[in-house]
């Protein structure tokens, strides 16, 4: 894995098999998200309760903070199978109507990336959705008919990072959404110690928290960041995990005890030392670092933003005094 990809909180394709035997399989392993769990334990023990599937759930918020996870817990704690596909995968009608017309009852289709969508996809959604059934068109022009074919009752649970993305109409089919923030420092500690317990590393809680601290609040990263401690640890330190172990670790990956890594302090030192601090636009301060605008917007502008060492400002980003203390550098007196 290169260094670069370890502060961001999308999934990387080798992560799959670890990400799996790490993920909780119950609400009551699911650590945070307390609202999320106290609601949804409502709804699916009264799905239970009334022996039918649970409504369709919409879950939505930031990468990385487990709403794939947590589809999962839905389908154990609701005994049910679950298939997955994702936005981008289903192409053709053709795609969606062969998925839902092999799911049982009580089966769970969980759609990653559901705000992309395409028109087509939808419109044979919101039927299958509510009247549980498909609508096939057969035949073209003037000799064309809709034939309906019944579906079993099912539940789909979606996933989006961009829910303004998604359209009213799909949206609103949605009888329960949830949104997944971003963990405090006692739960993604707990989130580690959990981790490593079951990777087999041994560690103590003051070790988890300093992961925890560098982990951007995403339990993703903070998986990532404790495999790569684990590593450091068993080549360099004879398999000691303590806080120095960790430091040592993730300073050679340049991630600082604040979980900023190198290109976000690259961008911070632009704003700062190239234009003074800001304002500056996005795509002047992308160029000035010979970076992707979308990888400056996406990426690294999110997480500096809730730090609070940007802001945005009508005239563009400014660095706020919190980037200056954090790089070491003297502050303005206008930012005092």
């Amino acid at each position: 894995m290169e260094d670069e990809f370890l502060t961001i909180p999308e999934a990387l394709p080798e992560e799959e098999r670890v990400e799996l035997s790490l993920r909780p399989k119950t609400l009551a392993e699911f650590v945070g998200q307390p609202i999320v769990k106290e609601n949804l334990s409502i709804l699916l023990e009264a799905a239970r309760g009334r022996e039918e599937p649970c409504e369709h759930v919409l879950l939505y918020g930031p990468p990385g903070l487990g709403k794939t996870t947590l589809a999962h817990v839905i389908a154990h704690e609701m005994n049910a199978e679950i298939k997955i596909t994702s936005g981008p995968a289903l192409e053709r009608v053709g795609d969606l109507a062969a998925i839902l017309t092999n799911l049982d009852e009580g089966d769970i289709l969980f759609i990653d990336e559901i705000h992309r969508l395409n028109k087509s996809i939808e419109e044979v959604l919101y039927p299958a959705m509510e009247d549980f059934a498909l609508d096939i068109v057969i035949g073209k022009g003037p000799a064309a008919r809709t034939l309906r074919l019944d579906l079993r009752r099912f539940t789909i649970i979606g996933a989006t990072t961009r829910l303004s993305l998604m359209s009213a109409p799909l949206r609103d089919r949605f009888g329960a959404l949830y949104h997944m923030d971003f963990y405090g420092p006692e739960e993604m500690t707990s989130i580690v110690s959990r981790s490593a317990n079951l990777l087999a590393v041994p560690i103590d809680e003051a070790t988890s928290a300093s992961i925890a601290g560098r982990s951007r609040c995403t339990p993703r990263i903070a998986n990532r960041l404790l495999r790569r401690a684990r590593d450091y640890a068993q080549v360099r330190a004879e398999g000691e995990m303590n806080p120095e172990t960790v430091d040592a670790a993730l300073n050679s990956l340049k991630i600082d005890a604040r979980g900023l890594d190198e290109m976000d302090r690259k961008a911070l030192l632009a704003l700062i030392e190239k234009f003074n601090g800001g304002p500056v636009g996005l795509g002047t301060l992308a160029a000035s670092m010979s970076e992707d605008i979308a990888t400056l917007e996406d990426v690294i502008e999110p997480f500096l933003l809730r730090e609070g060492l940007l802001s945005r400002t009508p005239r563009g980003r400014v660095a706020t005094k919190h980037a200056y203390s954090h790089l070491g550098i003297d502050i303005p007196e206008g930012l005092e």
